[in-house]
């Protein structure tokens, strides 16, 4: 006789079981070590009722030799079915064990984890307690920058990590903020997504980079313009860095129609020659604030290598 063991997740709304797992429960005694298993109530309410029970690996293991029995495995259930594996192979006529998948975790649904975890840590945890929008900005540039000195050292292994604290911080300020939360940011960048790739979600057609570009800076100009008297440079965030701030601004600007002569004669001194060499960039497509960035890094790795020569 078969021991039928149904897993589910927690991550899938309670009673949404595959049809396998609903014909598994019907086909002999339940039983579970989970009082407050997410699944009761509605096994109950479709008429299957489940025993509440120790577990007990040895004794499952010689029940199912002769009947049919279901477990209703918990998450927590790993150590007890690795001791109900070891107790059936022990036995001298081990009865065979199905393991039948009732839900089971789509992409990305480890982010309702993160989503309960932050929801309990701004309730119980006295420092996330007091955090807001603005306390939590340093951290967020902190992660930021993390994630993009990973990228410019290769370090992909590293990245994984950051990118997860990097996440945090957007679950964070979801959470922390009145009148929105995670749903509704997911939502948003979902819609912002569709709208802006007709050519995948649409009828218009993109065959190269270039056009998908083109069509997306059509899209937001089109979105400026049913806003009404927004300027081609709002949205442009100026707290980032002076380099890629002031290369973003030109290249917006230039985007959106402004004659070049504009972005002459700008700043003086230091300040003017370095607004010429970003425009000097962006004409050779160059990202002025990574070539920098990269000038930097190997500086740093001579002035290591120079303490290293001399014994500092």
């Amino acid at each position: 006789m078969p021991l039928v063991v149904v897993t589910t997740s927690p991550r899938v709304a309670p009673g949404l079981l595959s049809h396998q797992a609903w014909q598994a429960l019907r086909s002999g005694p339940v039983l579970t070590g989970s009082a407050d298993h997410p699944q009761l109530p509605y096994l109950a309410e479709a008429g299957i009722e489940v025993d509440v029970v120790t577990p007990d690996p040895a004794s499952l293991a010689r029940r199912a030799v002769t009947d049919t029995v279901v477990w209703l495995a918990s998450g927590d259930d790993e150590d007890f079915m690795r001791a109900l594996g070891h107790a059936a192979v022990a036995l001298a006529d081990p009865p065979l064990i199905e393991v039948v998948p009732g839900s089971y975790d789509l992409p990305g649904a480890r982010v309702l984890d993160l989503v309960a975890v932050m929801d309990r840590l701004r309730v119980e945890c006295p420092w996330d307690r007091k955090q807001t929008h603005e306390s939590l900005v340093p951290y967020l540039l902190e992660e930021a920058y993390e994630v993009l000195e990973t990228i410019e050292e290769s370090d992909y292994p590293a990245l994984r990590e950051e990118l997860g604290d990097l996440l945090l911080q957007v679950v964070f300020h979801a959470r922390v903020a009145d009148g929105f939360d995670m749903d509704d940011v997911a939502a948003g960048i979902v819609d912002k997504l569709v709208r802006r790739h007709p050519h995948v979600f649409g009828s218009v057609r993109a065959e190269t980079a270039d056009q998908v570009n083109d069509n997306w800076e059509a899209i937001k100009a089109a979105e400026r313009a049913s806003k009404g008297g927004e300027s081609l440079l709002d949205g442009v965030p100026l707290g980032q860095p002076a380099l890629s701030l002031a290369a973003q601004l030109v290249r917006r600007a230039e985007r959106g129609g402004a004659p070049g002569s504009l972005a002459a004669a700008v700043g003086q001194g230091v300040a003017r020659e370095l607004w010429d060499l970003v425009r000097r960039a962006q004409e050779a497509g160059v990202d002025a604030e990574a070539e920098l960035r990269a000038a930097a890094r190997a500086y740093r790795d001579r002035v290591r290598a120079w303490e290293s020569r001399e014994g500092r």
